[in-house]
């Protein structure tokens, strides 16, 4: 307990801030655009709006395991897990409140169902979390950001472009296939936190 109390100085000092306040800023910066401009948004767009701010912020926090020290602080008695952890847990009080806002930004005449958008953002991030934890298990890269953001945003484009219809993602407030497609969300976070999980663990030893 000791040794991770020590680590909450310089993990909060070497947390990627800038790509996280650029996630956090474009995605407030979306959100705001339908509080300004209410008249030419409709409900569709909105829900839009907020898919493209939550995505937004996973590719900020596809950078979040950026260590450039990973391969000195890979030498301290804290498992990886704890390490891995610590930084999600000191950035999820902030994308908390990130979400909120983002969301309270959106007009309330406009704003889609809550619950149902929060699992969507909350899977997109999860994406990205296991994405980071993945490459740094199977790499010794020190700082996947760039890769991990790059796939995930073409991952995003080619759901949208090219999922079936039975499998499809993106749907509409009212469509038939609302319910469906929030049963995938949840199994698409679902799946991504087992794999979270597995990544972080300690590789085994030969």
């Amino acid at each position: 307990m000791r040794g991770v109390t020590e680590l909450l100085r310089p993990v909060w000092r070497t947390l990627p801030w800038p790509s996280l306040g650029a996630g956090s800023a474009a995605g407030l910066l979306l959100a705001g655009m339908a509080r300004l401009y209410p008249e030419n948004f409709d409900p569709w767009l909105a829900l839009n709006t907020l898919r493209t701010a939550a995505l937004a912020f996973a590719l900020g926090l596809a950078f979040l395991l950026d260590d450039p020290a990973r391969h000195t602080t890979a030498t301290v008695p804290v498992p990886r897990f704890v390490r891995q952890s610590l930084r999600l847990a000191l950035v999820a009080p902030i994308a908390a409140l990130w979400w909120t806002a983002t969301v309270l930004l959106i007009p309330a005449e406009l704003r889609p169902p809550v619950g149902a958008t929060t699992l969507e953002a909350g899977a997109a991030c999860a994406l990205a979390l296991a994405g980071s934890a993945a490459w740094i298990r199977r790499s010794q890269e020190p700082e996947p950001g760039v890769s991990v953001a790059a796939g995930l945003l073409t991952v995003a484009v080619l759901a949208a472009l090219l999922l079936p219809d039975d499998w499809e993602l993106l749907v509409a407030v009212g469509d038939p296939g609302w319910d469906a497609a929030h049963g995938r969300w949840g199994v698409l976070l679902g799946a991504a936190v087992g794999g979270w999980l597995i990544s972080t663990r300690e590789p085994a030893r030969t």
